[in-house]
């Protein structure tokens, strides 16, 4: 398969606790448990946008067609959905940036790890993409552990950088397909 092959119909990830997934309108009472926790932006770049205060409106619009992926992160008992995760700026079909939030309660569990493994997995072996990539602030010690413990590399730092709306360090990390396999 390659990315043009979901364009329009994501994925459906399984991993032994998780389920990346594309959202719906029923996730909307989750959504607003963690969403709009202002917490969870320290390290993201800008604060929750008007969709993210208020998750409904993530429904409103019909879903344009896109190579990126946007699924929520869900447990797999319940089928909450706990976090979310990108695959976007996508370049040539050959490289493309990755993030990951999870609702603070799940922070410290393993699910960031498991996700984002779960979903570098799928792309390197569903998709051409060969090279994948985040900045990260240098204050976000967790998240530089979920990156390195699903085998990504610290490949730089970037001094008083813009990331996102913030000027800020912060890493580059990033795993290529045959640091995967």
């Amino acid at each position: 398969m390659a990315l043009a092959d979901y364009i329009n119909s994501k994925p459906t990830i399984e991993t032994d606790r998780l389920i990346l997934r594309p959202m719906i309108a029923a996730d909307v009472p989750a959504l607003k448990e963690w969403m709009p926790d202002k917490s969870i932006y320290a390290y993201w770049g800008k604060g929750p946008s008007k969709a993210e205060k208020n998750p409904e409106l993530l429904f409103e619009k019909k879903d344009k067609p896109t190579k990126s992926f946007h699924l929520g992160i869900a447990q797999k008992d319940s089928n909450k959905v706990i976090g979310d995760i990108w695959v976007y700026l996508i370049e040539n079909d050959r490289m493309a940036s990755i993030a990951i939030r999870l609702s603070k309660e799940w922070h410290g569990k393993g699910y960031g790890t498991e996700s984002l493994s779960a979903m570098t997995r799928f792309c390197f072996e569903n998709t051409e993409l060969q090279r994948i990539w985040t900045e990260v602030d240098v204050r976000n010690v967790a998240s530089c552990r979920i990156l390195e413990k699903a085998g990504y590399t610290r490949e730089g730092l970037i001094r008083q950088g813009k990331m996102v709306n913030t000027w800020c360090d912060y890493y580059i990390y990033g795993i290529l397909e045959s640091d995967f396999s």
